[in-house]
């Protein structure tokens, strides 16, 4: 029970709810002191009552009065005591309810009270086991996550290990890389270098096959020169031999003559001889030259038959560079 309403401050608020004619309550005393606990107010109220019969019993306090007024006076406040006394009981039966329901509230609110420590302690041993269960769970949780710490900075490891790698490859990658576009590029000089070459070569072959048949034609027409004179000799020859048979039927008279177209026939045989000579040695020239342009043609062939795969091998390298 609170104590703090002093008992003069109940005392004055009974006495002013009495002066205005209301009968003094727990209630009405508690409205007017504006605080104060029910019981402390109803436990004052009782020394109240009490103080106020004997107040009203005070007979010698009253001043000295004739002796019917003051018997009429005293009947008066008998009555008035009567009274009084009659509205303390009910006043009192009145607060004896309100204790009574006080009581009631109270052993209903401490039986609410025990089973609500009942349920806080079930809840409490419930919360204990939850708490154990807890820490249980909080000591896995923390060993997994050592484990899962221990991972991570295992994967970092080898992440950042990984990472090396791959910038050493990239850094491998961009020298393989530099390196076949060099050898690309010398690859390309040296095709454009071979094609620069063949197609000299080529050339070359191309004048010397020309000019060996130019020489060829020369040669031929020259064979038909030759083979001209060779006719017309042969037809002078014939025709010395008939003279010298002609000149030999005759008479000695043209033994001069016979002996003149012997020696014109000997000059012609000369000339015959040296101008077959010189048919020989330009008919082996021909078949030299010709053998040498046959030659020629073969090395031309094999040279574009060795350098067709270089030439595709470049081709498709340069393609394949160019992709890239």
């Amino acid at each position: 029970m609170a104590i703090g309403v002093p008992e003069t401050d109940v005392f004055a608020a009974a006495d002013a709810v009495l002066e205005r004619g209301e009968r003094p309550t727990v209630e009405r005393v508690r409205l007017e002191l504006g605080r104060g606990s029910p019981a402390r107010i109803g436990a004052l109220l009782d020394q109240w009552w009490d103080r106020l019969a004997e107040r009203l019993r005070g007979e010698t306090r009253l001043p000295a009065l004739p002796a019917e007024v003051s018997q009429a006076f005293v009947a008066v406040w008998q009555q008035a005591t009567l009274l009084a006394h009659g509205v303390a009981e009910q006043g009192l039966s009145e607060q004896r309810n309100v204790l009574e329901a006080e009581r009631e509230r109270v052993a209903r609110v401490e039986d609410q009270a025990r089973l609500d420590a009942a349920q806080f302690r079930q809840q409490a041993a419930c919360a204990e086991a939850a708490r154990d269960v807890a820490e249980t769970r909080l000591a896995d949780l923390e060993l997994l996550l050592e484990q899962r710490q221990a991972q991570i900075e295992d994967l970092h490891t080898r992440s950042t290990t990984l990472l090396n790698e791959r910038a050493e490859a990239l850094m491998e990658v961009q020298t393989l890389r530099k390196e076949l576009q060099s050898a690309q590029r010398q690859a390309e000089q040296e095709r454009k270098a071979q094609d620069a070459y063949v197609r000299g070569v080529e050339d070359r072959a191309h004048r010397e096959v020309d000019r060996v048949r130019e020489e060829h034609k020369a040669m031929t027409a020259q064979l038909k020169q030759l083979g001209k004179r060779t006719e017309q000799l042969q037809q002078r020859w014939e025709a010395a031999l008939a003279q010298l048979n002609d000149a030999q039927q005759q008479s000695a008279a043209r033994q001069a003559i016979a002996d003149l177209a012997e020696k014109q026939m000997q000059h012609l045989q000369g000339r015959l001889e040296r101008a077959q000579t010189e048919l020989n040695e330009v008919q082996q020239r021909a078949v030299a030259y010709q053998t040498r342009a046959e030659s020629v043609e073969t090395q031309l062939e094999q040279l574009r038959l060795v350098t067709k795969p270089e030439r595709k091998r470049s081709s498709q390298r340069s393609t394949a560079a160019k992709k890239q």
